[in-house]
């Protein structure tokens, strides 16, 4: 038993990386057998990852069975707008699964494991307008995200007839949030009263235009950094298997949704660029309405403006909060057939659509307890930011079609095709994001030592699909007319071990 537990500890270490998307936010197969057949399983009842997929199959596997699946993740992310042409950083990315069937015999089957159901993530190095050295050259920034989603749990099937079967998993689900990058707010959000007589705001005059007495910006940019931002929840599954005899199977499975609340985590923000930026420009129109004005002298009369207004300038605009996100994952519901022409050759096709638009409308953001009294000032609170980071992604379907191929007793052959319609919206695209890859070709196959052990390979590699953003998009300035583009390559191995 020592043994089990340490198994599940490592695994569990290796679903903590980066991970990135195949069809939104999820795999399109938690181990090497299903992913070299193009990820169908619905209808296809041979293996414990039904326990993810439709546990009511799990009534049909042959044999009582644990798989130990490692997959290595090599994606490419790119990212193009005005003052960038980037790769982001090659990385590669671990993750395994841990599963058992048993009992298979009798009416009622029991499954249980440990999965990735997915994630995405990116790294980036770029250039961005507002920061720039006194010289003008720009500090390049950087950009990373994650966001790593694994479940763990188990499930029950019951053999209603010799050929019918019902099934249910229940499983927890476990988030991590993390994102590094300059953010952009709206100026609405900087609610500080400058003016009470009026109730002009530090959002008005960083709005305004120049000859209107503002600063003319359409929005405020600040370097924030959220980190260890966890989350649990539950997942439940309900799912239906036919299989009237050797050749024919069919099966439906409905994936209920997740609501994450992810808590515990810190955030850091800096302003320093953007308050810079605006006090040179308070500083470049002061000498333009008094002429003759030094530049010293326009410093010293704009630092006595912003201290009128309550910013002490000595203090900066640098500070830590206490951070929270809220956004969940999406129901679904699959379907899928398998058949066998011959005892040599299976084949399969699934058909499933996503509901990200519900799940993946905005990530609401709460940072809370700054004490940075000049960020509070000016955003007039207490210590507390709140916003709603748009995504508004649309719903998916995705089709994936397989085969399989006995060339002996020992050694079988799989290929597959999936596609996925891209949830990603060109509103909001952007490269930390970038689960926009639509079609995917898979090849693997088996080798089985004997009557008990096997090990699959596949490999899995999704075509490059770039997207680009449209003029105004909803996440920042930066991103206006920008190309995100993603592909990648997964490899995978399993190893399956029946026990009777």
């Amino acid at each position: 038993m020592r043994k089990l537990h340490v198994v599940f500890v490592i695994i569990t270490i290796l679903f903590t990386g980066n991970l990135h998307a195949q069809n939104g936010t999820r795999l399109i197969g938690y181990d090497a057998l299903t992913a070299g057949r193009g990820g169908v399983v619905t209808g296809f009842f041979d293996n414990p990852s039904l326990i993810m997929n439709n546990p009511a199959g799990l009534s049909f596997v042959k044999s009582s069975q644990i798989d130990l699946s490692i997959s290595v993740m090599a994606p490419s992310v790119y990212f193009k707008n005005d003052i960038n042409n980037n790769t982001g950083k090659k990385n590669l990315f671990p993750l395994g699964c841990l599963s058992y069937v048993g009992n298979p015999s009798k009416k009622l089957t029991y499954g249980f494991g440990i999965f990735t159901q997915g994630g995405m993530g990116a790294d980036f190095d770029l250039n961005h307008e507002m920061y720039k050295d006194q010289a003008g050259n720009y500090v390049k920034q950087p950009y990373h995200s994650k966001f790593a989603v694994m479940q763990g749990g188990g499930a029950l099937a019951y053999k209603i007839t010799d050929h019918f079967s019902a099934g249910i998993a229940a499983n927890l689900v476990y988030g991590q949030v993390e994102f590094k990058m300059p953010m952009s707010m709206p100026t609405s959000m900087m609610k500080g009263v400058i003016n009470p007589q009026t109730g002009f705001t530090f959002g008005d005059m960083f709005a305004a235009a120049p000859e209107n007495g503002g600063l003319g910006y359409s929005e405020v940019v600040a370097s924030a950094n959220m980190q260890s931002l966890t989350a649990f929840g539950f997942n439940g599954k309900i799912g239906l298997a036919y299989k009237p005899n050797e050749k024919f199977s069919a099966g439906i499975n409905y994936s209920l949704p997740v609501n994450l609340k992810y808590k515990n985590g810190k955030a850091d923000m800096d302003m320093t660029y953007q308050l810079n930026n605006a006090f040179g420009k308070v500083v470049a129109g002061i000498i333009q309405q008094n002429p003759g004005t030094t530049p010293e002298q326009a410093q010293q009369m704009a630092m006595n403006m912003f201290s009128q207004m309550g910013i002490d300038l000595t203090k900066g605009v640098t500070d830590e909060y206490n951070a929270e996100a809220t956004f969940g994952l999406p129901q679904s519901i699959s379907a899928g057939i398998a058949f066998a022409p011959s005892k040599k050759i299976r084949i399969g096709l699934d058909a499933e659509w996503i509901n990200w638009k519900k799940a993946f409308n905005t990530m609401d953001i709460k940072l809370a307890d700054g004490s940075n009294a000049n960020i509070n000032r000016m955003l007039g609170t207490p210590g507390t930011i709140e916003m709603a980071f748009p995504m508004y992604w649309e719903n998916t379907v995705v089709i994936r079609t397989g085969a399989e191929f006995d060339a002996t007793d020992k050694l079988g052959f799989r290929a597959g095709y999936a596609y996925g319609s891209n949830p990603v919206p060109e509103t909001t695209i952007f490269p930390l994001f970038p689960a926009i890859v639509k079609h995917h070709v898979t090849a693997g196959g088996s080798f089985r030592f004997n009557k008990s052990l096997s090990v699959n390979i596949a490999y899995e590699y999704a075509f490059r699909n770039n997207k680009t953003a449209v003029a105004n998009s909803y996440v920042a300035n930066e991103y206006n007319n920008s190309t995100s583009g993603l592909k990648n390559s997964i490899f995978h191995a399993s190893l399956s071990w029946l026990l009777k």
